[in-house]
């Protein structure tokens, strides 16, 4: 599995820390990971608090019942699963939960964080939430960077776990679903599947494709935050081809590999394109891991004739001197950078970029605007977008035979998940009014000193309500982005496995490795794809085939 490719994201989780200048930026601040590995499934069952074995269930009836709720209409609604837009904050706002649910109780939670970990003591943002919940959430913060070694210290021992757990997707131990979540988290099949949910109204408001990825073993044990199913696209500077006089039209890969060469002036320092792998993989449909193939037989990703020619027109890109020479070169982490200050003018990144670059870039260039392409197949026919995962973190309640506690924190959940448009969303994202922003001319909070301080994205990795778009700060952007998603939402699809949470042997975890320099290497010329004919048979000797065999074995008892 090229778990480096699939996991390319995750790091992005690490903007979600708040900063004056992007305020707003907390709003849906859910991490999309396009094709995080599902990683977790059933083979038994956990045990329930009484000591018996609890039944797994079909995943459809071990998760919530839908029900929504629209406090604010979005001016851009959702089409298809994309993320609705609201192009103005509300004038007022609804509380969801009027009543304060906690009794008063104390509660410890673990949590990542991509930013400087806030002071608890005297911090008047934690005793505005804390005061609005009726109990207090003592937050055990460990750097986001290196949490995975923190969480798997934690879970090797039952009496040091939290009350409240984040657990990223990429951080999952092994035998998190074997032998962890059934044996340290609660199983809240009991409290929140189908109708049971309606005790806990905004939990019952998240959708029912981001719980499923909150079900381990047939049984619900998540609480999830949700993220974007659009989550990547091929951007190009906008402002810059005005500037030149050019007018985009690509509607298949060799128009994009024209318009990269047509944008190419080494002498002037200016190069079309950074590397489009991601690019080549969407356009040519590669599958996230596995399909099925005609006769019914599972195929992985990298045996796929998609795979095949999204290599080769990859290499084509780079054959054409069209990539600017740091991107040859595998300098990645200097992209974003080259792009934004108009050294490359193609760039493939995550959806959520698009507003980020905005943040960083219309202070000192007012014109500055970054626009993705409309979607399109390499070959000019239909395009096929896969479905992010709708959840890519969730946390969990530590096992308890106590129920009072169990749905107290379920309540507390509850009120951490106002939706749009409540007080409850407005408190958790942004603070308190007149102390950790006041609000200019159009309505807009803006962060005083303290927030930078105080108001960390601590309680979204507990848990969140749905994720909208409401970054109207950047002109336009609110409008353009749900256009865009409006129009790419008709050609998702769910990729095989979507919703399950698939455990791997740890025996098969590396295998995938090699065809992570592969990639580059094709790419660059320096392998052929005869290199990746020889690559695929090693990787079938080496476990693929049994990897093959363990996933059909799901297919079969599904």
């Amino acid at each position: 599995m090229n778990t480096t490719t699939h996991l390319r994201h995750a790091g992005r989780v690490a903007d979600v820390a708040l900063e004056r200048r992007s305020f707003l930026g907390l709003v849906a601040a859910g991490a999309a990971v396009v094709g995080v590995p599902t990683l977790l499934t059933g083979c038994g069952s956990p045990s329930d608090p009484q000591g018996g074995a609890a039944a797994a269930l079909p995943i459809e009836d071990a998760i919530p019942t839908y029900i929504p709720t629209d406090y604010v209409d979005p001016d851009f609604p959702s089409v298809n699963g994309s993320t609705p837009g609201f192009s103005r904050l509300p004038d007022t706002l609804v509380t969801s939960v009027p009543t304060p649910p906690g009794s008063g109780a104390v509660f410890t939670a673990m949590t990542p964080l991509w930013g400087t970990i806030p002071q608890a003591k005297g911090n008047q943002y934690y005793a505005a939430v804390n005061e609005m919940l009726g109990s207090t959430i003592e937050f055990q913060i460990a750097d986001g960077n290196t949490y995975g070694d923190k969480l798997a210290t934690v879970l090797a021992s039952s009496k040091d776990v939290p009350d409240w757990v984040c657990v990223p997707n990429w951080n999952l131990p092994p035998r998190f679903a074997t032998e962890i979540v059934g044996n340290v988290f609660q199983d809240l099949t009991p409290y929140l599947a189908g109708d049971k949910v309606k005790a806990y109204p905004n939990l019952a408001n998240i959708p029912s494709d981001v719980w499923k990825f909150c079900v381990f073993n047939g049984r619900l044990y998540g609480l999830p935050m949700p993220g974007e199913i659009l989550t990547d696209a091929t951007f190009y500077r906008q402002d810059v081809l005005d500037q030149l006089g050019i007018t985009p039209d690509v509607r298949n890969g060799d128009d994009l590999l024209a318009l990269a060469l047509e944008l190419t002036d080494a002498g002037s320092g200016r190069w079309g394109a950074e590397d489009l792998w991601t690019t080549a993989a969407i356009i040519h449909g590669v599958p996230p891991k596995w399909r099925l193939d005609d006769d019914g037989s599972l195929v992985h990703r990298i045996e796929t004739d998609e795979y095949r020619a999204a290599l080769a027109w990859n290499a084509k890109l780079f054959a054409s001197g069209a990539v600017h020479p740091d991107a040859v070169a595998a300098q990645d982490g200097d992209a974003k950078q080259r792009f934004q200050s108009g050294r490359s003018l193609i760039m493939a990144d995550g959806l959520g970029s698009w507003n980020e670059a905005l943040r960083d870039n219309l202070g000192a260039n007012p014109a500055f605007w970054q626009q993705p392409f409309a979607p399109f197949a390499a070959d000019g026919g239909t395009p096929v977008l896969y479905k992010g995962n709708p959840a890519n973190i969730s946390s969990f309640l530590k096992k308890t035979d106590d129920e009072d506690k169990v749905k107290e924190l379920l309540a507390l959940a509850n009120a951490l998940a106002g939706p749009f448009g409540t007080a409850e969303f407005d408190l958790v994202n942004y603070g308190v009014e007149g102390v950790h922003y006041t609000k200019d001319a159009d309505g807009l909070p803006v962060p005083t000193e303290l927030a930078a301080s105080e108001v960390q994205p601590t309680y979204l990795f507990l848990l969140s309500g749905p994720v909208v778009n409401a970054k109207v700060q950047y002109p336009g952007y609110v409008e353009a982005s749900s256009a865009w998603q409006a129009d790419a939402a008709q050609y998702l699809t769910d990729p095989l496995f979507f919703g399950q949470q698939i455990s791997e042997p740890q025996q098969y975890a590396s295998i995938g490795q090699p065809f992570q320099d592969l990639e580059k290497d094709i790419s660059r010329g320096r392998k052929s794809l005869d290199d990746l004919d020889e690559a695929v048979q090693t990787w079938k000797s080496a476990g693929g085939d049994e990897l093959r065999a363990f996933y059909q074995d799901i297919l079969d008892n599904a």
